[in-house]
């Protein structure tokens, strides 16, 4: 398998390509500044080189942790968009395309979910998210004689980058303490299953449309609270209210206070083998 990586110097694009190289697969990444000739270019707004790859995974983006300003997020909208259609249009130019695309996305798709469980079945919700993911995954359907995969990543756990970098030091130094009520639900994934499930939906041809990268059992904000406390041996006494959140944080705040419980059926009906298959472990790996 040859498989070309968009945004492979990235949290989840660095694991994909050490996966698939144990694997023994034949990893191609992209980047905007190539630095050898195994890289080549991507800039978004050009057609991507695929040619020649058996299948690739588009990972490239704005990252979406910081202030929500109008700049902000117009980069994050335009740099899926635009670098999706690089894709696209890299596909229907190749002499011979890719047999598979993976394109990232998000479980923003469904927006605030509040109590409801929800699955690649249901449909898009409201918000900034839900409209970027939308856009998003419109461009990667686009791409004509191919099998196409919408990768809808859950909250990452991992100890390289992430979230946690931020966050373990807070509960590290006896800051850490729930969200708002916490009670919004959380769907949680570790970095190795985001990257492993990738591969595995690269690799299986009976995997098509969305796939939630996401844990079996959502959980709440207090109940990841209590666990990350519990992985460090700190208590978490100190809850940020919602009020103070959405001042600080502005629009970002819906990131942290709205509700994500949703199940990975598509992993779960095909059989993907988790790494890890709750926080609890995941965590016992991060702090270990």
């Amino acid at each position: 398998m040859r498989l070309g990586i968009t945004g492979a110097s990235g949290f989840i694009g660095r694991r994909a390509a050490q996966l698939a190289a144990a694997q023994g697969w034949d990893v191609v990444p992209f980047s905007r500044h190539p630095r050898d000739a195994a890289t080549r270019r991507f800039v978004p707004g050009e057609p991507a080189d695929v040619d020649g790859l058996d299948a690739v995974l588009h990972l490239a983006g704005e990252p979406v942790l910081g202030l929500w300003t109008a700049d902000k997020r117009r980069r994050i909208m335009e740099s899926r968009v635009l670098g999706t259609r690089s894709i696209v249009e890299g596909f229907a130019r190749a002499a011979r395309p890719p047999r598979v695309l993976v394109s990232g996305s998000a479980i923003g798709f469904y927006g605030n979910t509040g109590d409801r469980e929800v699955d690649e079945d249901s449909p898009p919700g409201d918000g900034f998210l839900a409209d970027v993911c939308r856009a998003w995954e419109g461009e990667a359907r686009k791409v004509a004689g191919a099998r196409i995969v919408l990768l809808r990543t859950g909250f990452v756990l991992g100890r390289d980058g992430g979230a946690m970098k931020l966050i373990l030091p807070l509960f590290r130094a006896g800051l850490g303490g729930r969200l708002g009520n916490g009670q919004q639900w959380m769907s949680c994934i570790h970095v190795d299953d985001v990257a492993g499930m990738a591969l595995w939906a690269a690799g299986n041809g009976d995997v098509r449309g969305p796939l939630n990268a996401v844990m079996p059992q959502p959980l709440t904000n207090a109940d990841f609270t209590r666990d990350v406390a519990h992985a460090v041996h700190r208590p978490a006494i100190m809850p940020a209210p919602a009020i103070f959140l959405r001042l600080f944080l502005g629009r970002m705040s819906s990131m942290l206070l709205d509700s994500s419980r949703v199940r990975p059926a598509v992993a779960e009906q095909g059989h993907y083998r988790y790494a890890f298959r709750d926080v609890r472990g995941a965590l016992a790996e991060i702090v270990r």
